[in-house]
């Protein structure tokens, strides 16, 4: 299959991920609105696909929340199966992903480091 053609297919099933979700019909407590599906990565003869999940709740949520969906993975895959027309649905792996919450806190770090160096520019600026 084309990468292209993957591509596609990875973002239909992380819309469809993110649209039970949203609907909150995957029954698992474990499992909150508050997840984000980032990405879904097929690989080349659809065998399998990982689910990258992030979200801003604390990392042990967002951990039991990828346990919960790894749990639901059976219902996941036959209610995409359903609606997709593909040969072979693939088999999902959930996994946490902490790249955006560590990218954000990079950033308010940032910030926070260029706020310090105006006040201490302001600061040895009003001592001449």
């Amino acid at each position: 299959m084309g990468g292209f053609r993957l591509l596609r297919l990875g973002e239909q099933i992380r819309g469809e991920i993110a649209d039970l979700l949203l609907k909150q019909k995957i029954k698992d407590p474990r499992v909150s609105t508050f997840l984000t599906i980032n990405r879904v990565e097929v690989v080349a003869d659809l065998a399998y696909a990982t689910v990258y999940v992030s979200s801003f709740l604390p990392e042990a949520q967002l951990r039991k929340g990828v346990e919960g969906l790894q749990s639901a993975a059976g219902f996941i895959q036959s209610s995409i199966a359903k609606k997709l027309r593909i040969r072979q649905f693939p088999r999902l792996t959930f996994v946490a992903d902490l790249s955006i919450k560590e990218g954000f806190e990079m950033v308010q770090k940032l910030n926070q480091l260029e706020s310090e160096s105006n006040a201490a520019a302001l600061t040895a600026d009003g001592d001449e």
